[in-house]
């Protein structure tokens, strides 16, 4: 049987959410001979071109790194079967795996998935969470097929969503678990003395990818509503309105049981009517500035009682 030491796995990531489990791996003595990630590309105002935080990590410590553009070339496929792996580790990668790539290790290739699946398989699980309004998520460590996010479950780990969380909040909790569940799986899954369980098919849903126009607030949605999506679009995309051809973006809010039209100012502190109750911002920002309390930014930018949005 093989130990953690004498275990030769890659691993395939790519953003800081895949940390913790590549430092839960080297913890825990695993041999990972190998890293693959999202290739450097541009990033920031300067558009200065960086290494994505797995690369950066991976290369601090002296593990060998690779950033195929694709996967379904031959040659990078030969190149992965050339490792010699008994295990690849897949978290928030970013590249589909070809068959031949998912076969090549001797146990297969293991995935850290954000959700309770067969709950929100996809690319935003963390978001649609939130968005949703749903009372737990977790972690799954899943046996990878070739479907999307279908594979036998090795190991659940389950987390309760609070009221007051961001999705970074979310996001940087769940990566932490990730790594702890991986590691706490790994060992049965590679003796074989756990047998994955195939997901049901009943309460299957997808996580779609965000998209920069889901932050628009619509005013004609309940309160709660748009409450969860500014802490589920937070920091990315990010959640506003507009007023007189300015976006403002709204960082924090509060929900108030007052009513009226939706769209319309209620008083002096911005509270603005929705569906249902309304909504008074705490924190906003005008594009090129810092985020400020919703009090200051009323000082230098109007919008009295009876203002329609």
């Amino acid at each position: 049987m093989s130990t953690p030491n004498t275990t030769r796995v890659a691993f395939m990531g790519t953003p800081d959410f895949a940390l913790p489990s590549l430092k839960a791996l080297l913890d825990a003595g695993y041999n990972v001979v190998a890293c693959y990630c999202q290739p450097p590309k541009p990033m920031g105002r300067g558009h200065q071109v960086h290494e994505m935080p797995v690369h950066v990590y991976a290369k601090s410590k002296g593990i060998p790194v690779f950033t195929p553009k694709s996967l379904k070339l031959e040659e990078e496929q030969k190149q992965f079967s050339s490792l010699n792996l008994d295990l690849a580790v897949v978290v928030a990668y970013g590249l589909i795996l070809p068959k031949d790539i998912l076969n090549a290790p001797k146990h297969g290739c293991v995935n850290v998935h954000g959700s309770l699946l067969p709950r929100w398989r996809g690319a935003a699980p963390i978001h649609r969470a939130l968005l949703a309004g749903d009372e737990k998520t977790g972690i799954s460590i899943m046996q990878m097929d070739e479907g999307l996010d279908t594979g036998s479950v090795i190991l659940m780990e389950e987390l309760p969503i609070v009221e007051s969380m961001t999705a970074q909040d979310l996001h940087d909790q769940m990566a932490l678990l990730g790594g702890k569940a991986l590691v706490e799986a790994l060992p049965e899954y590679l003796s074989g003395s756990i047998t994955p369980q195939p997901q049901p098919d009943e309460g299957a849903t997808y996580a779609t990818k965000l998209s920069k126009e889901e932050g628009l607030l619509v005013w004609s949605e309940p309160a709660s509503t748009l409450l969860r999506k500014i802490k589920a679009l937070n920091p990315w995309p990010g959640v506003w309105f507009e007023h007189l051809g300015h976006r403002i973006k709204v960082i924090d809010a509060v929900i108030d049981s007052q009513s009226g039209t939706p769209g319309t100012v209620l008083d002096g502190q911005l509270t603005i009517a929705c569906a249902v109750h309304s909504l008074r911002p705490t924190r906003v920002q005008k594009a090129g500035k810092a985020p400020i309390a919703t009090e200051e930014f009323l000082r230098g930018h109007e919008l009295p009682k009876g203002t329609q949005l």
